[in-house]
């Protein structure tokens, strides 16, 4: 019974060592997305940061990423995931990382057309965080076929403008 509770122990300290070091970690790519920018360029008063442009790209990947799904097109969903080993996706089975083994859960777990049904997005907040990172607040929605069940819940989103264009690097979906 010790060893259980030490193991216990153990497990419960690694996840609030990892959750202090993502919070951490996001934290400071935040505050050093900022540095040798003038003190004014995160200030989002008009004539000050427009993110009109970006928040509208943004909302075009989401809408690709709806009809993507909705057509079965795993990989194309995808798309906006940045592919890389250090993308983050938290669900109900807890963290994962990389864009390969995101793909890869995504077709487990819906491994037919029927089962992946049609995708919306209600988008309730999307604001920046910096000229180079946005955060995303929505819900999600996936009506299925008779006989499976419609499936819903939330997510939070971190885009970052790479190379050009926004790709979500953390995904928290439950």
């Amino acid at each position: 019974m010790s060893d259980r509770i030490t193991v216990l122990s153990k497990r419960a300290h690694s996840w609030r060592r990892w959750a202090q070091l993502t919070a951490a970690g996001f934290v400071a790519v935040v505050l050093v997305s900022g540095c040798g920018q003038p003190a004014d360029a995160f200030d989002a008063t008009p004539g000050k940061f427009d993110f009109s442009a970006d928040s509208t790209r943004i909302m075009e990947r989401m809408a690709f990423q709806e009809a993507a799904w909705s057509s079965g097109d795993v990989e194309g969903f995808m798309s906006a995931y940045w592919r890389s080993d250090s993308l983050l996706f938290v669900g109900s089975r807890g963290p994962s990382f990389g864009w390969q083994t995101t793909l890869d859960n995504y077709r487990t777990s819906y491994p037919t057309a029927d089962a992946m049904g049609a995708l919306t997005f209600e988008v309730k907040d999307v604001q920046p965080a910096g000229t180079d990172y946005a955060l995303m607040l929505g819900a999600w929605r996936l009506e299925r076929p008779a006989g499976l069940d419609t499936l819903s819940g939330w997510f939070s989103l971190v885009w970052q403008r790479m190379d050009g264009d926004w790709v979500i690097v953390r995904d928290h979906s439950s």
